[in-house]
């Protein structure tokens, strides 16, 4: 093993450095992971240009990678040894609550870093806390007693498994919570990683009709999603998308909308009420618009709609969605679109945010 662990730091808005730690001691209960793959997408994005605190963090949440060191402890109490490939999940839940008895540490309040300054989530703990690697930015990351992993199967890229989280979502959202199933008319706003795993989902529950919108630059993205079963795509800056929605559905509407975009305000959840059927539809929305002054809740109570909170995944969630990548029935490496070494950092955070181009892209620190 080396001594030093080099690692990409956010120290400020846009800035990264690249800072060297000492390998740290890892407990009995304990373990740590060589990264392989880190997964960027768009709240890596956000919270790079804008930092939601002060102080320095490894970033990085979408980690695959080989377990390299481990505890007598750690391997007895996992059933995982030092050269198994994992996921971790960024949540390291309490383990102790009602929510992480059922896999929801997206729901537990040690995981929640905006109110409990305890919490430890991987990629957003600051730097300044002991080990320090808590990010995925990095050639190694510590792996306390309570982390979430999930062994990659057998014959699956650690690029491949790097889709995990927004496939993990997709299933979370769009099966879990909105109940995407057998004739369901499906709606995704946003063909980025996200929208595109919701397209997968529902194909895969045997949705009757998957309608994707997006804009000028995701001509790329959109045509991804035709080939991973998209019935339809709008541009919404080409064609009104309600009236587009209306003549492919008969007038009938859609029974969920999913608002997968990034950065477009209030318009998507307009455009999703509108969307829905007649009554009994269900919304999917995001936290992005924090206030909503002249939403129409008048039209939400009448048309009968479910509003449904875009929220991570849960422990059942990222299973299937492994099982899902290793399957072989999409062709998923369409959104397996653009790798950087960790010197890249700064160039690779961009990327997803610079155009169409990119959907997922690889942080890859040994690369």
């Amino acid at each position: 093993m080396p001594e030093k662990v080099l690692a990409a730091v956010r120290t400020g808005p846009e800035r990264t450095e690249f800072r060297e730690f000492d390998m740290p001691n890892i407990p009995d209960d304990a373990a740590l992971l060589k990264v392989e793959v880190a997964g960027i997408c768009g709240t890596d994005v956000k919270f790079y240009s804008k930092p939601p605190i002060s102080e320095p963090v490894i970033m990085g949440h979408e980690n695959i990678g080989i377990i390299a060191k481990a505890g007598k402890t750690f391997t007895k109490r996992r059933g995982l040894k030092e050269g198994d490939r994992v996921f971790a999940e960024h949540y390291v839940g309490c383990m102790t609550c009602e929510h992480c008895h059922r896999g929801d540490y997206r729901l537990c309040m040690a995981t929640d870093w905006r109110k409990n300054p305890e919490g430890i989530r991987f990629g957003y703990t600051p730097m300044t806390r002991a080990p320090h690697l808590w990010g995925g930015f990095a050639q190694y990351m510590y792996l306390p007693w309570n982390s979430v992993l999930h062994k990659v199967p057998d014959g699956l890229s650690p690029e491949l498994a790097g889709l995990v989280t927004p496939m993990a979502n997709g299933i979370q959202w769009a099966l879990f919570d909105c109940k995407v199933g057998y004739q369901t008319k499906l709606l995704v706003q946003g063909p980025g990683q996200q929208g595109l795993s919701q397209v997968v989902t529902g194909k895969q529950a045997g949705a009757e009709l998957i309608i994707v919108t997006g804009t000028n630059k995701d001509a790329k993205r959109l045509d991804v999603a035709k080939k991973l079963g998209a019935d339809y795509t709008i541009n919404v800056e080409q064609e009104d998308p309600v009236e587009r929605i209306r003549e492919i559905t008969g007038g009938e509407g859609v029974d969920v909308a999913l608002d997968c975009t990034a950065g477009a305000g209030t318009a998507p959840l307009l455009l999703g009420l509108e969307a829905l059927k007649r009554k009994g539809g269900t919304l999917l929305v995001q936290q992005e618009t924090a206030e909503f002054p002249n939403f129409p809740l008048a039209k939400l109570c009448n048309k009968y709609v479910t509003v449904k909170c875009a929220r991570g995944h849960n422990y059942q969630s990222c299973e299937q969605a492994l099982q899902q990548l290793n399957s072989d029935r999409f062709s998923l490496e369409l959104m397996t679109t653009h790798r950087f070494g960790l010197e890249q950092t700064h160039d690779a955070i961009k990327a997803v945010g610079a155009s169409g181009e990119a959907i997922h892209v690889s942080l890859m620190p040994w690369m």
